[in-house]
């Protein structure tokens, strides 16, 4: 064709369809954006509780009434910890956090066994020599083969220590000073995606006090909590806690020099725990994680309810999985065969609990660790992991 015969192209017509496909694209993007928002709103948040149990019956020290029989008390429940062999469960219980890949763990009962010799001051403990810390190697075994969990941090609470008489001579003789420190943690899951700060961690005010071969000690409890934000949740306020598992009779003698129920104990301290200025009362959603020994649902005797009672009253709402149970092999050496049953799991005193129902909602929760492996339970207590859905 002719170019002589090209109407021109009217600029105007141009302009025109130029403004049209400029207000089509921001149509678009205005009717995508609520989606990307909605998209970004809402992060799958998994976490666990774990008590991975401190490897002995500590009752006959409790009981203990005199000097020699608290060395032989010590003797016994330093002879189960090395029964319980906990290099060995610490591998099952590295399976159970790497096959659920949680986000953050809280861990309840990671002691800290130490030894001295015989003769040595133990009163303060002074005790140096590692005969197990439970926190590390749990961290040997979930980064054995690369960096997987890092700890947030970790609280010391009940401190104890004392001669013992590990071979049962009848002279009540001392073979080595034994010391427990225990501890609850904070673990998080190695990654850019999973960002924690301000960490913290403190003692309750209430506190069971026993009468240890006549001397009165505090059994300290306390907490540990973290800020974290994981993908796109947003930050929230992650608690770890572990109440009172002793004031368990009829009367109880407590630090503040009162004598109270059952279960009064740790519902004072559930009740500090979400007092203001508490770790668990925060602008912040908070997930609260741990070992209660309490539940509404499946208490054993009058009492037993009361913190967990009290927590729901607060706004914390249930978010793990009672189906199946996962409270308590009745046994001390946690050998296998012969050390406990799965029909022991009868209740439950370990939750996950958060106190923002309506931006906070469960996805799905599991029950871990309800079989032996390696020949040991890997607990006492079955563990918890539930996936959360941040609003």
């Amino acid at each position: 064709m002719n170019s002589s015969f090209a109407r021109p192209v009217d600029r105007r017509f141009l302009l025109a369809i130029g403004l049209l496909v400029l207000l089509a694209m921001v149509a678009v993007a205005m009717l995508a954006a609520p989606a990307r928002s909605q998209a970004a709103g809402n992060s799958k948040v998994s976490v666990m509780t774990r008590n991975v149990y401190l490897g002995a019956d500590l009752s006959p020290g409790i009981a203990a009434q005199n000097f020699n029989e608290l060395k032989d008390a010590a003797g016994t429940i330093l002879n189960q910890v090395d029964q319980n062999n906990f290099p060995v469960r610490a591998k099952g219980l590295a399976k159970e956090i790497l096959q659920k890949r949680p986000a953050l763990v809280g861990l309840q009962e990671a002691a800290l066994w130490r030894t001295a010799p015989c003769g040595s001051p133990f009163i303060p403990p002074q005790a140096t020599t590692v005969r197990y810390d439970y926190i590390q190697l749990l961290l040997n075994q979930l980064n054995r083969t690369r960096p997987n969990y890092r700890l947030v941090v970790s609280q010391p609470e009940f401190d104890f220590e004392s001669p013992a008489n590990t071979d049962h001579s009848p002279d009540h003789s001392c073979d080595i000073n034994a010391r427990l420190t225990m501890q609850d943690a904070i673990l998080a899951r190695d990654g850019s995606d999973v960002a924690t700060r301000n960490p913290g961690a403190g003692h309750f005010d209430t506190l069971l006090q026993e009468p240890v071969s006549g001397v009165p000690v505090d059994v300290t409890r306390g907490w540990t909590k973290v800020d974290a934000k994981v993908g796109g949740s947003g930050w929230f306020r992650f608690v770890d806690t572990h109440l009172e598992a002793f004031d368990n009779q009829t009367s109880n003698h407590t630090n503040q020099n009162t004598d109270v129920g059952n279960g009064q104990v740790r519902l004072a301290q559930a009740q500090e725990l979400v007092a203001p200025g508490g770790p668990a009362r925060s602008q912040l959603p908070v997930v609260l994680v741990g070992d209660l020994n309490s539940d509404v649902k499946t208490a054993i005797k009058p009492g037993d309810g009361k913190a967990n009672q009290a927590l729901l009253q607060t706004g914390f709402r249930e978010r793990s999985t009672s189906d199946p149970l996962s409270c308590c092999l009745n046994t001390a050496v946690l050998k296998a065969p012969g050390g406990g049953q799965v029909s022991d799991f009868d209740h439950k005193v370990d939750h996950i609990m958060t106190n923002d129902p309506q931006h906070v909602g469960l996805v799905n929760s599991a029950v871990t660790g309800r079989q032996p492996i390696n020949g040991f339970w890997d607990s006492d207590h079955a563990g918890l992991f539930s996936t959360l859905l941040f609003h």
